[in-house]
């Protein structure tokens, strides 16, 4: 197998295994209710305790306007408030309410199994070479990115 066709076959394979995690997560978190966009959304504002909007958006690394409408989603069941930032009317801060800690603690128990059988016979040392390969990839992406944004301006002329 030449270095190219590894390479290629590494990333279709990541890709693929990327696609099956969010479809299992997305079947268990539909049984509660959600959608994954919003059980990740629960997930992160449980994380990160209260957060402004434009923060969790970069957190998901999803379009505001997108996360608005996840907002309206999970505030209409009664999962989230929104509370406005002291010295800015137009930030909001996402805080969960008591309803949605609950969820939220049941949706990281439904991560956390999803994780143990997507991982289940996977000795530990692979698992850490598997970790460093895929940070390093997620350094090299953006690198990448960052290289491509430089070179837009040429490639649009």
């Amino acid at each position: 197998m030449t270095t190219a066709t590894q390479r290629f076959e590494i990333l279709e394979e990541t890709a693929r295994v990327s696609r099956k995690i969010r479809t299992l997560f997305d079947a268990r978190v539909r049984e509660r209710g959600l959608t994954l966009a919003r059980a990740r959304t629960l997930l992160r504002i449980a994380r990160c305790e209260a957060a402004n909007q434009k923060e969790l958006a970069d957190e998901l690394e999803i379009e505001t306007a997108t996360l608005v409408r996840i907002i309206d989603g999970l505030e209409t069941q009664g999962l989230i408030e929104r509370h406005e930032v002291e010295g800015d009317r137009r930030a909001k801060q996402v805080v969960l309410t008591r309803e949605g800690e609950a969820l939220a603690d049941v949706v990281e128990l439904v991560a956390a199994q999803v994780g143990r059988e997507v991982l289940a016979g996977i000795p530990k040392h692979e698992l850490r070479s598997a970790h460093g390969s895929l940070r390093k990839m997620a350094v090299n992406i953006e690198s990448a990115a960052g290289r491509f944004a430089e070179l837009e301006p040429v490639i649009g002329k």
